[in-house]
């Protein structure tokens, strides 16, 4: 009888390297991903198997190619493991002995721009390799995880009360405009007040809001997407206090009405405080502040819905993420022809939104905290250590109607109760 110990010990990770080496790209999310199969269960497989439900395949070409190498795999006596992990930092294809490809960050870049590869069940436009290694990265855990969705909500929570308290304390604060006039700006200087620009900008920040809660009402992984927004978004406003309050800039436009209030007492801070949490600090709400120049909430908030948008539509969609990033930029402009922002508070703001977006998402889809010396990110970047603990790789875009998160939730329940 064949030897078919490795094959049985293959995982669902060697199953689909297999499957790409085989040219079975297409198949690689239906086989791993959605039904597990590994090498146990791929020696098992039947014609009647790839047929019927739930796999289904339709194509009769691929069913028979398919089941001829599954054949040719029963049959060997030799070691077809692919890429076999050896101590030395080789591996074993077919009996020769080849190094192992380990990924670089421009390797990682080209893969990102594959992210809907396996979630349209068809092979990428790259080199089957590269599928291979998106394969590789997609995370095996991705569970809502409720609690940490709901510790990441009162994070940006407590964060939101914590930056209107400190909004209040700046009004108190802010410069006097006679003594102190508006600020040499280049863009100012030169781009004519637009009295409605700041309304502008808030309706175009509006818009992409809607836009990401139609991504997010469809969305598979809806909670982890929230979870990481709350968290970024928490930890922008925090960073935001800080620079709010170690230095009160000038006003930077003369039709602004700014003077220091004295709100008196804690209570009369307080209450301002909750107007202006309440209203979200936007105008559209009837909110009017001063002295909370840098860094610039509102770009703030326009570009971390932009990138959220770009990041979980799908790849399919470009003109969706040209719209996303047009109105990231016009919102941009509307707060500086509004004169409500210096320059330098807009390029902060997207500065410092954008990169935090990138570090946080560059460190969770390439599995820092899986690597032998993650202790210095742990200590680095605690929120992100545990925020994303079980993450192991990307958030593939995958979506859903929004009853069958319940649904599958219900038999996650009735399971642990029957166990």
């Amino acid at each position: 009888m064949p030897d078919y110990e490795s094959v049985y010990s293959w995982t669902v990770l060697d199953v689909a390297e297999w499957l790409v080496e085989n040219d079975f790209d297409g198949y690689v999310n239906l086989f791993t991903m959605e039904h597990g199969i590994d090498g146990r269960a791929l020696m098992m497989l039947t014609e009647d198997d790839l047929r019927s439900p739930p796999l289904s395949l339709r194509v009769l070409g691929d069913i028979k190619h398919l089941m001829l190498c599954l054949s040719e795999l029963k049959s060997s006596r030799l070691d077809v493991f692919p890429a076999t992990r050896l101590t030395n930092g080789t591996s074993s294809e077919h009996g020769r002995k080849r190094p192992v490809k380990f990924r670089t960050i421009s390797d990682c870049s080209d893969e990102y721009q594959n992210q809907d590869y396996l979630d349209r069940h068809s092979p990428p436009t790259g080199k089957a390799s590269e599928g291979s290694n998106y394969a590789l990265q997609i995370s095996k855990n991705l569970k809502p995880e409720f609690q940490k969705l709901l510790i990441s909500y009162f994070y940006m929570f407590i964060v939101f009360m914590l930056t209107a308290f400190v909004m209040v304390i700046v009004h108190d604060r802010v410069p006097d405009m006679d003594k102190y006039p508006p600020l040499p700006d280049i863009m100012l200087d030169n781009l004519p007040y637009i009295p409605w620009a700041f309304e502008a900008c808030e309706a175009t920040a509006v818009v992409l809001m809607l836009i990401l809660s139609v991504t997010l009402f469809f969305h598979k992984h809806r909670f982890i997407i929230l979870r990481r927004l709350f968290a970024l978004t928490g930890t922008v406003f925090m960073l935001r206090c800080v620079t709010m309050l170690i230095t009160s800039l000038s006003v930077p436009g003369t039709h602004l009405q700014c003077e220091p209030k004295t709100m008196g007492n804690i209570r009369s801070k307080i209450e301002r405080a909750l107007v202006i949490w309440s209203g979200f600090g936007m105008s559209l709400q009837g909110v009017r502040t001063c002295g909370d120049y840098m860094f610039s909430g509102h770009t703030v908030v326009v570009t971390l819905l932009n990138f959220f948008i770009t990041e979980y539509t799908p790849r399919g969609i470009p003109m969706l993420h040209t719209i996303s990033w047009i109105m990231n930029i016009f919102a941009i402009f509307f707060i500086l022809a509004a004169h409500e922002h210096y320059s330098i508070d807009v390029f902060v703001a997207f500065y410092i939104t954008s990169r935090l977006f990138l570090y946080y998402h560059s460190l969770a889809n390439n599995r820092v905290l899986r690597q032998p010396d993650c202790t210095r990110t742990r200590i680095w970047f605690p929120l992100f250590s545990y925020f994303e603990s079980s993450i192991d790789g990307i958030v593939p875009n995958e979506y859903e109607w929004p009853h069958s998160a319940v649904l599958r939730y219900v038999q996650h329940r009735r399971a642990g109760k029957v166990s």
